[in-house]
């Protein structure tokens, strides 16, 4: 019998599942798992040793070179090390984002780091994004939901999250990586981006980040209770 609850939130690049899983986790007192940090990780590695994320000889033996550890700091946010250095700010840089697709459409990759996804759901109530979660990783878990929202709201809340961060990419360059991630994730053949058969579809255009943490804490309140 599971002794531990899990919400899995999946949703294409953009559609604030990072940050709206996080709010939720404080609302229930659950722990918060960011996979898509996790998988960024490993992209930083593919980027710091100059080789083509989306070529599996040059990335899989990379993988024997990785030590990735995931931990909350005091300030209450998940960090993540690599190789033991912190390394929470780096995978947050624009250009990372296509080395993290690059890597998570590579099966070796996503074996990898499987069985430490599914041992923080065992071990902890757990809210966990990403883009299988629901499908792969977690496919019996007591809440699937699936965020989403149009591309163009979502390449806008990358591009303002940029700009806050002293990145300054231009809208037009965001929505086409946007629409490209999108294209990628959907058609990858590891794992693609999908709504699972049992998951609730929450579209998030016209709502703002408080309209939309209510919708998910409304959604996780009744399928918890049911």
């Amino acid at each position: 019998m599971k002794q531990h609850r899990s919400i899995a939130i999946d949703g294409p690049s953009g559609a604030g599942k990072s940050t709206l899983a996080k709010r939720l986790a404080e609302k229930l007192g659950y722990l918060y798992v960011d996979t898509g940090a996790i998988y960024r990780t490993v992209g930083l590695q593919a980027f710091r040793a100059g080789v083509d994320p989306a070529d599996p000889a040059a990335v899989i033996p990379l993988l024997k070179e990785i030590r990735i550890h995931l931990a909350y700091g005091e300030d209450g946010l998940q960090h993540m090390y690599l190789n033991g250095e912190d390394v929470t700010g780096e995978i947050r840089r624009h250009e990372i984002s296509a080395y993290a697709s690059g890597v998570s459409a590579i099966p070796e990759v996503r074996a990898f780091l499987l069985a430490q996804q599914r041992n923080l759901a065992e071990t902890h109530d757990v809210v966990m994004d990403g883009r299988d979660i629901g499908t792969v990783v977690l496919p019996d878990a007591d809440v699937k939901i699936f965020l989403t929202a149009a591309p163009e709201a979502r390449a806008r809340r990358r591009w303002l999250e940029l700009k806050e961060r002293g990145q300054d990419t231009p809208f037009e360059t965001v929505l086409h990586d946007v629409k490209e991630r999108d294209d990628k994730d959907t058609h990858r053949a590891a794992a693609p981006l999908r709504q699972a058969e049992d998951a609730v579809l929450a579209d998030t255009t016209h709502m703002d980040l408080e309209q939309s943490l209510a919708l998910l804490i409304q959604i996780a309140k009744e399928r918890l209770q049911a």
